[in-house]
């Protein structure tokens, strides 16, 4: 099961780079969101897959008996899901922004572009 992960992880990120580099931004911004998710993954991939109990543990224990799950990367996707998608939402309104500026979507276009002030 953790291969598969892995490479799903790598399949996503490999996805989200040919993505962002492509002209467009809208491509670029489901690039970043799909790297984003493949750095999700790769987070609760490192904090390995165990099927236990939750971890919450007795006062009176004084040693583990039995395989608790780790909650800390559970917190850190938790953390990095409300921080990417407050990055999305600001980068799409750029991306609105900027198209009702320049009229158009392409980066090559967007540098080529003189402003007449």
């Amino acid at each position: 099961m953790e291969f598969l992960l892995a490479i799903m992880t790598g399949v996503l990120y490999a996805a989200g780079l040919y993505m962002m580099l492509r002209r467009s931004l809208v491509k670029l911004i489901i690039g970043l969101i799909i790297i984003g998710n493949g750095a999700n993954l790769l987070i609760f991939l490192l904090g390995r897959i165990t099927k236990g109990a939750p971890p919450i543990i007795p006062g009176d224990t004084k040693f583990f008996a039995d395989i608790y799950a780790d909650p800390v990367p559970q917190a850190l996707i938790l953390t990095a899901i409300v921080i990417s998608f407050g990055l999305q939402s600001f980068a799409i309104i750029l991306v609105k922004r900027a198209y009702q500026v320049v009229k158009t979507d392409d980066l090559d276009e967007m540098n080529t572009i003189e402003e007449e002030v």
